[in-house]
């Protein structure tokens, strides 16, 4: 487990992953995973470490552990017809506290969801090629929680607005918005309300993309905590369903 303090991420670690996506394999890697360990692994951790102390030291009340936050790096290959053994990128997510310490998830999902998606309510942090973000919110939130929020947008849609379209969280990820939503209002509610769209989603998140500049700075940490700070209405919300 890292302890020491993050530095930053160097430019190799991104041509690492370059060069893994190209040699998905376990003998290659074999001969690298020092390089893995050195570049992406311990970064990462450390990462979660100095986050974890800018949210002590901010009051945010979320959980960056170096041990639990980072993804698994290897790839779950039982159902999937790509048997590539490991991902192109790393990742990490920071679940929401709720005001009993606990963290806020989404029934008996697991920690991990599929693509690196969030479960439960939380920040999320993905490092590779081409892709490096900052984000966070709720997917696959169950079909209780998800009954909740669709409740709450068609007869408290001033609630809704507060949270998801706070001035200072769009100004910070541009609009919330879902990564699956049906194809028709569900059965019960009003297929002509204003906000029909949110009334069809599946699930609740936002993204935003980091600067190379941002992205391999020893300031990382800040830069996640004040996101995270400014999406704070959201999750805030997402954790009250």
């Amino acid at each position: 487990m890292a302890t020491s303090r993050f530095t930053g991420f160097r430019p190799e670690a991104i041509q690492l992953l370059v060069e893994l996506g190209a040699n998905n394999d376990r003998a290659w890697f074999a001969r690298r995973k020092a390089d893995y360990e050195r570049f992406l692994k311990e970064p990462l951790e450390s990462l979660c470490v100095s986050l974890a102390e800018r949210c002590t030291d901010r009051g945010l009340p979320f959980q960056a552990d170096p041990k639990r936050s980072p993804f698994r790096f290897y790839r779950d290959t039982r159902f999937s017809k790509d048997k590539s053994p490991y991902k192109t990128h790393v990742g990490a997510s920071f679940p929401y506290l709720g005001a009993d310490g606990l963290a806020s998830t989404a029934g008996d999902a697991a920690v991990d969801a599929p693509a690196d998606g969030l479960r439960g309510n939380g920040g999320y942090f993905s490092f590779g090629p081409g892709e490096i973000v900052v984000g966070g919110g709720m997917y696959d939130p169950g079909k209780e929680r998800l009954a909740r929020f669709r409740l709450l947008v068609a007869h408290q849609p001033d609630r809704v607005r507060a949270a998801l379209d706070d001035p200072g969280f769009v100004r910070e990820f541009g609009a919330a918005y879902a990564l699956e939503s049906l194809k028709r209002v569900p059965p019960g509610l009003p297929s002509d309300h204003p906000m029909a769209e949110r009334l069809r989603w599946k699930d609740v998140v936002f993204i935003r993309n980091l600067s190379d500049e941002e992205a391999f700075s020893p300031a990382l940490p800040d830069t996640l905590a004040d996101a995270y700070a400014a999406a704070l209405p959201v999750f805030r919300f997402l954790s009250s369903l």
